[in-house]
């Protein structure tokens, strides 16, 4: 099978045990592939692995966010939609942040370059929204920061509290009071 096949095994478990944690142990028992047959689908081992789940999230971005925020509508429109889309890839809060994840542990320096790429392509996108509907650029762009800030905040508060609430209301909340702050 192609290594694309083990893209979901893969990203649950890095958002579950993080890079750290994710041992080729685990890997294996998670994708049914014995170790031999993990470097054979990914020789650069775990390194290989993350980069492929951040390639598939790239390609994720490119394919359900931005699309989203560039589509037809006001800025409030394409902001739900984007926020819609998050909220089915972060399962409506039940799951991590994988970029977060990768943040904090010993990985942080392998791939800090990637993840810092997906967070300002996403930022960026956001901004042109608001640019677009007429909000000054340096004021929109610290609006597309503070859309990422609530929500990958209200992910990790998610986490903690062992309940999706505070995820749900900020993407619920979040184009309308980003729009609404805007005018």
């Amino acid at each position: 099978m192609p290594k694309q096949t083990y893209i979901p095994y893969l990203l649950q478990l890095f958002r579950q045990y993080g890079y750290d944690g994710a041992t080729l142990s685990k890997i294996s028992e998670a994708t049914g592939l014995g170790k031999a047959s993990l470097y054979h689908h990914f020789p650069g081992g775990k390194d290989e692995m993350v980069e492929t789940v951040l390639d598939y999230l790239e390609q994720w971005l490119g394919e359900n966010i931005l699309p989203a925020l560039r589509s037809d509508g006001d800025a409030e429109t394409r902001l739900r939609r984007m926020c819609d889309r998050l909220s089915e890839l972060y399962q409506q809060g039940e799951q991590p942040c994988l970029f977060a994840i990768l943040l904090l542990g010993s990985a942080r320096d392998v791939f800090h370059t990637k993840v810092e790429r997906l967070f300002r392509t996403w930022i960026d996108a956001i901004a042109s929204v608001l640019i677009a509907d007429g909000m000054d650029e340096e004021q929109a762009k610290h609006r597309g920061e503070d859309v990422a800030i609530a929500i990958q905040g209200s992910l990790i508060l998610s986490q903690g509290l062992h309940n999706p609430s505070p995820f749900q209301r900020v993407i619920q909340q979040l184009p309308r009071s980003i729009c609404h702050n805007s005018q």
